[in-house]
């Protein structure tokens, strides 16, 4: 059981940050669908920069994890400008972006692994190897029976992430940007007679889902295989909008669909190790999630109110 709480939460966390990112940015009404390929550009650019650093700083050096987080969070949101200017200045078509934002991102970050490591060392491999991350126990509250295991063997990430969390939850239902944003999503208009400026806030929104959609993305690359690799990401960032989907827009319910999705995902591989079944089975268990989000579609699908603005291009002549 200890083993499906780590696993779960390592896996849960960084997907929590990805969809609050995607809440951010439907919230102000601008459908995203490219939340991956904010994921793998962001973490493309955290692990080059932890690569380049690691013969300087050491290869057990933790730091570099910290200044890799920090540079996927510049790289996802720089990436996000596109989606952003796409979709607020040229008034494209919202999915359609989002679907060529991803393609377009799985195809640079496969490119440039290989250049850079050609150049690097010599070599056209499409992965960055990078170090471990540490990891920790929390005294006393890791000796509680039954969700003990939530605080043992926590990666420094998942506190990290929490506290964003947090913070952008606040930032969105407790100051004046939070209230612009929102207003964003439902009646820009409205808005806009008030004297806000629709526009910079949805960019400031999509760059905000770039930047923390990037930095789960690295996270995943430190949690899962302690390697980037542009393939590791498929599917992920269309799970996090499927938790922001099912939270209905709400950080607090989303938060609760990620821990869901991260326990059936750990879940379903310790269930194949207990079982003994072969080592080609545990795909199969690693459809739990996809496979959950599909009973969730079907029984929850119509209870979902998405914001009214969002896919809708802003037109300020508009009344």
């Amino acid at each position: 059981m200890t083993k499906v709480f780590t696993d779960g939460l390592s896996f849960a966390i960084p997907l929590l940050i990805m969809a609050v990112g995607a809440i951010y940015s439907e919230k102000s009404g601008v459908t995203n669908l490219a939340i991956e390929g904010f994921q793998g550009f962001g973490a493309f650019i955290g692990a080059l920069i932890a690569v380049l650093l690691m013969p300087v700083l050491g290869n057990g050096s933790q730091a570099v994890i910290y200044i890799a987080m920090l540079a996927a969070a510049v790289g996802g949101g720089l990436y996000a400008c596109i989606h952003a200017l796409l979709c607020i200045n040229f008034k494209a078509n919202q999915v359609i972006s989002g679907v060529v934002v991803n393609i377009l991102g799985l195809a640079l970050t496969t490119f440039f692994t290989s250049a850079a490591n050609t150049a690097i060392n010599g070599t056209a491999s499409n992965k960055f190897v990078l170090g471990v991350s540490t990891r920790f126990t929390v005294p006393g509250l890791s000796r509680i029976p039954w969700v003990g295991g939530l605080f043992q063997n926590m990666y420094p990430f998942e506190i990290i992430i929490i506290v964003l969390v947090v913070f952008f939850w606040y930032l969105m239902y407790r100051t004046r940007f939070g209230m612009h944003l929102r207003a964003c999503g439902e009646n820009p208009q409205a808005l806009d007679t008030a004297g806000g400026k629709v526009e910079l806030t949805r960019w400031i929104a999509v760059i905000i889902s770039g930047a923390l959609s990037g930095i789960g993305g690295i996270c995943f690359a430190y949690s899962i295989l302690s390697q980037y690799s542009p393939s590791i990401y498929m599917g992920y960032g269309y799970l996090a909008i499927a938790a922001m989907i099912f939270g209905n827009w709400n950080i607090g319910t989303t938060a609760l669909v990620c821990l869901i999705f991260g326990f059936a995902k750990s879940g379903g591989q310790q269930l194949c190790i207990a079982a003994g079944l072969p080592s080609n089975y545990s795909d199969l268990f690693l459809m739990l999630p996809y496979i959950l989000t599909m009973l969730l579609l079907i029984f929850f699908s119509k209870k979902n109110h998405p914001p009214k603005a969002a896919g809708e291009a802003w037109d300020k002549g508009r009344r």
